[in-house]
């Protein structure tokens, strides 16, 4: 039974269809939408239309960018001859925040998951593939510790090899702040393999 008119019920219906939102915040951002001044609907509405239509991959790193390379790869003072590879923009963010890498990166926009059907042809390989014809002295792999993660770095690490450019993989191992009784045994592995002299 609909409680609501049409046109609020479809609001609710769309808001409910984004990731992370379920049916009551679909409802709560629905209902705050309808209550917004006239133009600010508008600017939001199109915002959306216009990032739909202007954004782009970056043509080097296909990071999401609305300019044909992104800020990161049109900057002249970064060291083009290190790439970082992520799975998605969100983890290109997240390392940027620590305002620690000088270099540049590549985004997959994905991992290899053979038991969701993803191959190496569905992500961002043959892109960085090309990129490494350039000068480019190391690739770091910085895709997730899971298993789709663990398998995409083995993939582009056996990629690369050959080439003779070096490869690395980030660290990965014990929180800040983490109980060791709590932590999984991969992680205190790879907490173990990856350290550190004092």
């Amino acid at each position: 039974m609909d409680f609501y008119s049409g046109q609020i019920s479809k609001l609710i219906e769309e808001f409910s269809k984004l990731p992370g939102i379920g049916a009551k915040s679909a409802q709560r951002l629905a209902f705050h939408v309808i209550n917004l001044p006239k133009d600010q609907v508008e600017e939001l509405a199109g915002a959306i239309v216009n990032a739909r239509n202007t954004v782009k991959y970056c043509k080097n790193c296909c990071t999401l960018t609305d300019n044909d390379l992104c800020p990161i790869c049109s900057n002249e003072n970064r060291n083009h001859r290190v790439i970082m590879v992520v799975e998605n923009p969100r983890d290109l963010a997240a390392y940027e925040k620590t305002q620690k890498f000088d270099g540049v990166y590549h985004v997959l926009h994905g991992a290899i998951s053979p038991m969701l059907g993803i191959g190496p042809g569905d992500i961002k390989l043959k892109e960085l593939i090309l990129r490494l014809q350039g000068d480019v002295d190391e690739v770091i792999i910085a895709t997730n510790s899971s298993l789709e993660g663990e398998t995409t770095a083995m993939y582009i690490s056996k990629l690369i090899k050959p080439t003779g450019i070096k490869v690395s993989r980030i660290a990965s191992g014990v929180p800040v702040g983490g109980d060791l009784e709590f932590i999984d045994e991969v992680t205190l592995l790879r907490a173990l393999e990856g350290r550190t002299e004092l």
